[in-house]
């Protein structure tokens, strides 16, 4: 098994689309290639799917310990002869903690023993990229920066003055992509829109392909990889939370982690798929449901003239557990407020009133202690996870917390989500069981 890292400066650097790129070139070429997106992101690694025919895993180093970390990269590397693995962020961005433990791309680089391929925007300066890209070589111990591939590049005169000032800091260049090159991908209040909902994916893939072909050096950044052995396969990252789980799975509930799914599968569970945006209530013979996150607010209207969702859902509570996070937390409240100031009847299967007419952002690593039993794991368990929305509860309602949470520093945030009966929901993601180490 070979791998590489994608690395950026910062975010909007290109990241993305270079992934996606090397992926559906190599995919073109028949090299058996995986995708992996490290830290807590949903909607990249639909996209890098969508080029691989396979699922991309989300590799957290702070949310997973080392040997969670290696089941999962046994996962991503299952089957293929290269694993592609996009950084979140800039390389270096995490949180504060112990060697390795900090989220950021970089842990993964050293741990694995990666090379890393830095993508650099070099719109507004030019020579100045290869000093910036030297800042990148030995800022961490065992972060071994491979090459750098330019982006955004005005013209041919340009890219000549970036080129021959790495050569100087002695810095491979891997290819250089002009400023026009391809369309930029759409994007939304949580980042890309949805691969589901890409109009014209296949073809754009397709362009991203010629692209790589027509800037890139692909064989040269293929054959860059570093060997490693991935994790052997153990127990799971977070438990089943049934022997049969319903999933809503559609464009309003598609934030679900492929680990999740693949862990449970692994340890017998079957995952039944339903879509409440087509009306479709969970299937009866499960015994529990899980309603993901996504964008509910989207379609608050088709959901709450869902009716046959929304019963089936309650007969399903009466006697088996049902979890919501994030938006699936929002579409078990009374109501929730979309953008326009519409408020929309939601399943009501929990207390609180949501809102997204008043946006404000709420991002960052979450730990977790259950102070109620849940699917994420009986009273005390803890749980490391992350929020990221725009949503806010407006009426908090009165059913009793779910859990006690703390942020990826330690800071104390205090109770959140919400349990009554077998109903439970909460704004953050699971990622991973356990977590007293980084609570200590």
């Amino acid at each position: 098994m070979r791998g590489f890292i994608i690395g950026a400066p910062r975010s909007g650097s290109g990241k993305t689309t270079l992934t996606l790129a090397l992926l559906a070139a190599a995919r073109r070429r028949g090299i058996a290639v995986r995708a992996a997106k490290s830290g807590p992101d949903y909607i990249d690694p639909a996209f890098h799917e969508a080029a691989t025919g396979y699922p991309s895993f989300n590799l957290d180093s702070w949310a997973m310990d080392k040997g969670q970390l290696g089941v999962v990269v046994g996962y991503a590397a299952s089957g293929a002869v290269v694993l592609v693995i996009e950084s979140s962020m800039g390389l270096f961005d995490g949180v504060a903690g112990p060697d390795g433990r900090t989220g950021a791309g970089a842990d993964l680089a050293a741990g694995l023993g990666l090379p890393v391929v830095l993508i650099l925007d070099v719109s507004g300066h030019s020579q100045t990229a290869a000093a910036v890209a030297r800042g990148f070589v030995g800022h961490v111990p065992g972060v071994n920066i491979a090459g750098v591939v330019l982006n955004r590049v005005a013209s041919e005169r340009h890219r000549l003055g970036v080129v021959e000032a790495m050569v100087k800091v002695g810095m491979p260049v891997l290819g250089s992509i002009p400023r026009d090159a391809v369309a930029a991908l759409p994007e939304r209040h949580l980042g890309l829109v949805q691969a589901l909902e890409h109009p014209d994916l296949p073809a754009q893939l397709e362009r991203l392909a010629d692209m790589a072909e027509a800037c890139l050096d692909v064989p040269a950044i293929f054959a860059l990889g570093g060997a490693f052995a991935p994790g052997v396969a153990g127990s799971t990252v977070l438990p089943p939370p049934g022997q049969r789980v319903a999933m809503a799975r559609d464009e309003a509930f598609s934030f679900i982690y492929a680990h999740l799914l693949e862990g449970w599968r692994r340890a017998g569970s079957e995952i039944m798929f339903f879509s409440p945006l087509n009306d479709e209530a969970p299937p009866v013979d499960c015994d529990s449901c899980w309603l993901p996150g996504g964008y509910p607010e989207l379609h608050a209207g088709r959901l709450a003239s869902a009716l046959r969702f929304k019963a089936g859902l309650a007969a399903f509570a009466e006697s088996r557990p049902v979890h919501g996070e994030c938006g699936g937390y929002m579409v078990l409240g009374e109501t929730l407020q979309s953008a326009d100031g519409q408020v929309h009847a939601m399943a009501g299967l929990l207390s609180h009133e949501t809102s997204f007419a008043k946006r404000k952002m709420n991002l960052g690593y979450r730990q977790a202690v259950m102070l109620a039993d849940s699917p994420l794991g009986p009273k005390g368990a803890h749980v490391r996870g992350h929020e990221f929305h725009y949503a806010a509860v407006v009426m908090p309602g009165t059913d009793v917390p779910l859990a006690a949470l703390r942020d990826g520093l330690g800071n104390v945030i205090g109770p959140s989500g919400a349990k009554r009966g077998q109903v439970s929901g909460a704004f953050f993601h699971a990622i991973a069981a356990g977590g007293e180490d980084v609570l200590a």
